[in-house]
């Protein structure tokens, strides 16, 4: 018997059978096997996660900023870790008069009194102080950060500015050593000082002509001279500021080229170290804004590098001295006050109206005058990054400097003979 051909409809029918059982299988396919690798959405929405980037992108940016945090946060720990067994309190005790209070009858004794209170006196009782003998007892604090092994220690001048007090360190551990002061700065707020003892961890001093505003520091200090290691966080908030600081009964002191910060820095904290993140000292902690919150002042930590090289070679803290006052010039003042130049410093009295040149200094001699912008020295541009103070700092007293001055609208140039600072 022969076989029939099929028919149109036969066919059409079975090639649509043949289209509705391929595309079960491809949604079968399509769920088990790249549903995984398309990264299908568990949400039951049955959307793959490739037309759903939004979201995707939303969660890896949270956790992305999250992790960026975590590892601040694990740097900052470091870097206090590494740091705090160098950070020592510097506490001042001296003997000190103690006065006792007594009560005496003024009328006692006395003949015209005694008709009428008799031989007891009067009873009335007026108070009187004497001195009974002296004690020591704690009459300063501040902090301090070793840079040897066998105990160097930087902190600032008002914290070890009396010579008559005895000094003592306490240490991250809670023991105590006898210390020395070899010697106090007479051009910054600095002093060197010798800690008793040997094998200590010092502190890495680091390079502040680098420092940025905005980069993260750590401050680390005898807060209000009763906590210990006390440690805030923040960033650089400014550069090259000038500011006068006073403590106690100690004539107010200009500082200039200070790195500002708004790490909180308190009343203690004075000497103690500010620190970049790869746990580097990049300043010495030394004043606050009164009136403010969150602004505070270090001194270069290039500064007290110079400081500390001079004692290790002479035994005292010696600076070449030009003797000048001036204010820095910068791109914004040049601009406001109609300056001839955007660099350089200005020759100016200082803010307590103190002359701008010093009578009989090297500046004296060599002819600088009020007014003169110092533009060179020894063909070394001034600027915000290279100071004045840290271009001098490079020589030695007796050199002989050359310095580019503008004048009367032209440059001319003026040789001084650098002599040593004197207190």
């Amino acid at each position: 018997m022969n076989e029939r051909e099929p028919t149109t409809k036969q066919v059409i029918a079975f090639t649509v059978l043949l289209s509705f059982i391929a595309s079960i299988l491809g949604t079968i396919l399509t769920i088990g096997v790249l549903g995984p690798v398309l990264g299908w959405d568990q949400d039951g929405q049955g959307v793959p996660m490739i037309f759903n980037k939004p979201r995707q992108l939303e969660k890896i940016i949270e956790k992305e900023t999250i992790e960026r945090v975590e590892r601040a946060d694990e740097l900052v720990v470091k870097v206090v870790e590494s740091a705090s067994p160098a950070v020592v309190s510097i506490v001042a005790t001296k003997d000190v008069p103690v006065i006792e209070k007594f009560f005496v009858d003024p009328f006692a004794g006395d003949p015209f009194f005694k008709q009428f209170f008799g031989e007891g006196g009067s009873g009335f009782q007026v108070p009187q102080f004497r001195q009974k003998g002296t004690e020591k007892r704690e009459v300063s604090s501040g902090t301090g950060f070793i840079v040897s092994k066998d105990g160097l220690t930087i902190t600032n001048k008002h914290v070890v500015s009396d010579a008559n007090a005895e000094f003592t360190a306490f240490l991250n551990d809670g023991s105590k050593r006898n210390v020395k002061v070899l010697a106090r700065d007479p051009l910054h707020d600095l002093a060197v000082l010798k800690i008793d003892g040997e094998g200590y961890s010092p502190l890495l001093m680091g390079d502040s002509t680098g420092v940025k505003i905005g980069q993260t520091v750590v401050a680390i200090g005898n807060a209000l001279g009763e906590f210990r290691n006390t440690v805030s966080v923040g960033v650089v908030s400014g550069l090259q500021r000038t500011v006068v600081a006073s403590s106690g009964n100690a004539e107010p002191e200009t500082l200039q080229e200070l790195i500002q910060t708004d790490a909180a820095i308190n009343l203690g904290n004075s000497g103690g170290p500010l620190i970049n993140i790869r746990g580097e000292v990049i300043g010495v902690n030394t004043a606050v804004a009164s009136g403010a919150e969150n602004i505070g002042f270090a001194i270069p930590v290039n500064q007290a590098k110079t400081a500390l090289q001079s004692v290790q070679k002479s035994g005292k803290i010696i600076y070449p001295f030009l003797g000048v006052r001036y204010t820095v010039i910068t791109r914004e003042r040049a601009e406001k006050e109609k300056l001839p130049k955007d660099y350089g410093v200005l020759v100016s009295d200082g803010p307590n109206g103190e002359a701008a040149i010093v009578a009989g200094s090297p500046a004296d001699k060599a002819g600088i005058k009020k007014g003169d912008i110092i533009l060179e020295i020894q063909n070394e541009r001034i600027d915000q990054t290279h100071s004045l103070s840290s271009i001098l700092q490079k020589y030695h007293v007796g050199d002989e400097i050359a310095l580019k001055i503008f004048r009367d609208g032209k440059e001319i140039e003026l040789k001084a003979a650098l002599t040593e600072r004197k207190i």
